[in-house]
């Protein structure tokens, strides 16, 4: 089907040399194939020494759900950091590697981001990742308010759909400030749309299509195998044991379970319901 052997950034199976994990935006030629509905993207901060100065190395990171349903990970590449050009320069060499079929693209507000994915993915909605957004909402809550504004905001995407989470906003914004919370009210009232972006999709995906967990898992995992390291060399360290441990998950159960039903997002769009 497809999904048995997947690329990370121009990699393929298990057994080819790590050296070959070098072959990231720069150099990979290998196609991604076939559409991609849901895209990924998400980055990891990484550190690393120069004479005798720690710094930081930014390392983005894309996997997507194919036109079959299973996950896929598209690629991996440094980045000075994660601003507009670091992912423009990303998304600029996976749409060149083909990727292509996107409707929706889940990740945080990371700085220049969203701007970038409609510069080259114009016709794709764009998901914030709720759980991101929670968080930075609690930033403005006192620590005994968390519980019961988290409560308050989970409730806005339990909604039957957009209208009804719209409606559900309006009160939790009341609620807010009548809490005299008004920063954490400003926050919901100014970004709660960019977190609604899943309900034009079918119903039976929205759990997995409004935040970036999938992701996260896999960014956990590589924070895990590195922390041993401490710091590293230079960034093209950093890349090659990130990729080692892409091309690891990558060849377990991860990429042969079916993810979403691709069948439901066929029908909705034969039948025109998806809105941009």
């Amino acid at each position: 089907m497809g999904h048995a052997s997947v690329a990370v950034d121009g990699l393929g199976s298990q057994q080819e040399d790590l050296r070959d994990d070098r072959g990231l935006a720069q150099s990979s030629n290998r196609a991604i194939e076939g559409e991609h509905p849901d895209v990924y993207l998400d980055g990891i901060v990484l550190k690393r020494s120069w004479a005798s100065e720690v710094r930081n190395v930014s390392l983005l990171v894309a996997i997507a759900v194919n036109d079959q349903g299973y996950r896929e990970i598209l690629g991996i590449c440094e980045g000075a950091k994660e601003d507009k050009a670091g992912w423009s320069a990303f998304l600029k060499h996976l749409k060149e590697r083909g990727l292509s079929g996107v409707r929706l693209i889940i990740s945080d507000a990371c700085l220049g981001l969203a701007e970038s994915a409609a510069e080259f993915f114009p016709e794709a909605a764009w998901q914030r990742c709720v759980v991101h957004w929670y968080r930075n909402i609690f930033s403005h809550v006192p620590s005994t308010k968390v519980r019961e504004i988290a409560a308050m905001l989970k409730a806005i995407h339990a909604s039957e759909d957009i209208g009804a989470a719209r409606e559900k906003t309006i009160r939790v914004i009341e609620k807010l400030r009548g809490l005299r919370l008004t920063k954490a009210a400003e926050l919901v009232e100014a970004a709660v749309e960019e977190t609604l972006s899943y309900y034009a999709f079918p119903e039976e995906h929205w759990r997995r299509i409004r935040t970036n967990n999938p992701l996260e898992r896999i960014l956990r995992e590589i924070r895990r195998r590195t922390r041993v390291v401490g710091a590293f060399p230079d960034g093209q360290s950093a890349l090659n044991l990130a990729a080692a441990r892409l091309r690891h998950i990558a060849g377990t159960a991860w990429s042969t379970k079916r993810y979403l039903n691709i069948e439901l997002l066929k029908d909705q769009q034969m039948r025109g319901a998806i809105t941009a």
